[in-house]
């Protein structure tokens, strides 16, 4: 286990290390604060222009989820440039650029080293105002969490990977799936971002590597509540769970389940290895997890539907008690 670092303190950091939140915050005036995150990984499609489209919005994703707006970034990349042609890096930074421009950021500048194997991702810098930051540690009882993206990019990734390109092309066998997923993690969390803030959300975060269980568990420990996960209401990709039953396991689910399990209770769920996987299952640019009022929430999630995200109410936040701690799941049917 990583031993534990200092936890920095200062009257103008807003947001630092101490909950695990998705990016610091930094006040630079009364009305304005800096958001600043840094996210990079290796390639998870084949196409180049595609991997930097998803890698830029995995990015940007953090300072969505603290409801602020990406101003600019930097890139960072790795490259084995004996190995692989520069033109095809030229096509990452590309694709990353075409996603910054429909997200209203600007790539202006950054850093690459030669490198083993690819990496890509950019350090991102936006702006928040410091009384409508969204947190991971301001969730209420009686909150209702709303998802903003379905669930299963790790495994339809992994099954990508591993199967031959006919399958995992055009009209292969998957690849329907794979082309919805890749439409998914390019989907920008601006429009939720700004639903959320419209509709006084202030606790929330994105699912990405530890995946759904492990970020609602960060919620609920930051926060000093329980949550209750409906399973039946988790919107999945279609055939993710076929893809599982063959085998189609991402790497890092393993280690999520590991950090999740001791605060997992699925006494009132099939707890089987196939749906833990699921809920485990790592996530590149996924979607928001959103703490809302519950007498907001249908409006919210209606808004969400209506700027096409596939958004669903998935669990509600409880206060803890004498047999429930701060950051337990429990998972219904």
């Amino acid at each position: 286990m990583l031993r534990r670092l200092p936890t920095p303190s200062h009257p103008d950091l807003l947001i630092g290390t101490a909950t695990g939140d998705d990016a610091a915050v930094w006040r630079v005036a009364g009305d304005r604060a800096m958001v600043a995150t840094v996210d990079v990984f290796t390639p998870i499609v084949d196409d180049p222009r595609t991997w930097g489209a998803i890698a830029a919005a995995n990015s940007a994703s953090d300072v969505y989820a603290m409801g602020g707006q990406p101003l600019f970034a930097l890139n960072i990349a790795g490259w084995p440039r004996d190995e692989l042609s520069l033109d095809l890096l030229a096509d990452v930074f590309e694709g990353a650029s075409e996603v910054a421009e429909r997200g209203r950021w600007m790539v202006v500048g950054g850093h690459t080293i030669d490198a083993v194997e690819p990496f890509f991702g950019q350090s991102v810098m936006g702006e928040v105002h410091p009384d409508r930051i969204i947190t991971n540690n301001a969730a209420q009882p009686g909150d209702v969490i709303i998802l903003t993206k379905p669930i299963g990019t790790g495994i339809v990734t992994t099954a990508a990977k591993r199967l031959s390109l006919a399958d995992a092309g055009a009209g292969g066998r998957i690849g329907a799936l794979h082309a919805a997923v890749v439409a998914s993690m390019t989907k920008l969390n601006d429009d939720a971002a700004t639903a959320a803030l419209a509709f006084g959300v202030r606790a929330g975060t994105d699912i990405t590597g530890f995946g759904l269980l492990g970020h609602l568990h960060k919620l609920a420990l930051g926060s000093g509540v329980a949550i209750t996960l409906a399973y039946s209401s988790i919107p999945f990709f279609d055939g993710v769970g076929a893809l599982l039953d063959e085998g189609f396991v991402p790497g890092g689910t393993a280690r999520n389940l590991e950090f999740v399990t001791p605060f997992t209770n699925v006494t009132a769920l099939d707890g089987s290895v196939r749906n833990m996987n699921l809920l485990a299952d790592p996530q590149t640019s996924g979607g928001l997890a959103l703490c809302v009022a519950p007498d907001r929430a249908q409006d919210l999630l209606h808004t969400l539907l209506g700027t096409g995200h596939v958004a669903a109410i998935i669990a509600i936040v409880d206060p803890v008690g004498s047999a429930t701690a701060a950051g337990t799941l429990q998972i219904t049917a």
